[in-house]
């Protein structure tokens, strides 16, 4: 690995007419790095892809890959993309447009043939892909998308059609591409998918860069709340409640909400009561909590 971004986008401005579609954006992402890029629709994600491939050129700003220009012949050998709809000829078979797509990267198809194995599709290698599910279809462009190793793989919705066990093995298949030092940039809606899937998250709103960090660090500088739900011994939810304070929930826990810097000095109070409290619960913020804030959803309890 190097210490060198391989993606760098500095200060990044792109404009349609007189709509200004991103604004002054800065973002890297690093060997082996996974970065979600989060945001409604219209955000500015579709419009930040298309410039990382080349077919958008900045109003001001800049954008590098692995030091070259997007479109260059550098940064196309560097970039990989699996679109959200993948669509492949349906008379070729799996091994032919894993084939056909070696020979345009320059790679040796005997050498990309095996990524049908990683992508779990080894066994329809044979069928023609108008046969093909449409998780299978996506599991063949996560494997176009793989061939030569490449620098940097984006991925936009990479998971639309797959089913649960899919989308764990698909991560699994990001993950050990990552350890090998290939950096992952993806959009993905699906939040409690991707939370322990990614290392920092980028939230976009109307163009601009609202948030980045990791969703640890977003939520300590956002002041989320941490919930702790207080199960009281039989008879003793009153009682706990008087001491606690907290919103009693179903005659026989209690909720309490603090600060995550308050999270400790909570719980030794919990620790006072002793028998009066059978089991205690911890909710810490989760990316959806981190992303309604960012993006200007309140969250109940969040600091103001």
């Amino acid at each position: 690995m190097t210490d060198a971004a391989i993606l760098t986008v500095e200060d990044l401005t792109i404009r349609f007419g007189a709509v200004t579609a991103i604004d002054g954006v800065s973002l890297s992402v690093m060997p082996g790095e996974r970065v979600a890029v989060l945001g409604h629709n219209g955000a500015g994600k579709s419009t930040l892809f298309k410039t990382v491939l080349g077919f958008l050129k900045p109003a001001a700003g800049r954008l590098a890959i692995v030091g070259a220009a997007p479109g260059s012949n550098v940064a196309r050998r560097a970039v990989s993309y699996l679109p959200e709809q993948v669509v492949f000829p349906k008379g070729l078979t799996g091994t032919e447009v894993l084939t056909y797509f070696a020979r345009l990267k320059g790679v040796a198809p005997k050498a990309a043939l095996p990524l049908l194995e990683t992508v779990g599709i080894a066994a329809a290698a044979n069928r023609a892909v108008g046969t093909y599910s449409k998780g299978m279809r996506q599991r063949l462009g996560l494997a176009q998308a793989l061939i030569g190793a490449p620098r940097l793989l984006l991925l936009d919705e990479p998971t639309s059609g797959l089913d649960p066990v899919s989308r764990h093995e698909f991560y699994d298949v990001l993950e050990a591409s990552a350890r090998a030092g290939t950096s992952v940039l993806l959009s993905s809606h699906s939040l409690s998918e991707i939370e322990n899937r990614i290392d920092r998250i980028a939230i976009m709103a109307k163009g601009q860069l609202r948030a980045e960090g990791s969703l640890a660090e977003l939520s300590r500088q956002a002041g989320l709340p941490v919930q702790i739900r207080v199960e009281a011994a039989a008879g003793r939810v009153e009682a706990v409640q008087a001491r606690l304070g907290g919103e009693r929930v179903n005659g026989q826990s209690v909720v309490l909400t603090c600060r995550a810097e308050d999270k400790v000095g909570t719980l030794a109070r919990l620790a006072a009561l002793g028998p009066d409290i059978v089991d205690i619960g911890i909710a810490l913020p989760d990316l959806d909590d981190v992303y309604r804030h960012y993006s200007g959803i309140p969250i109940e309890g969040a600091a103001q």
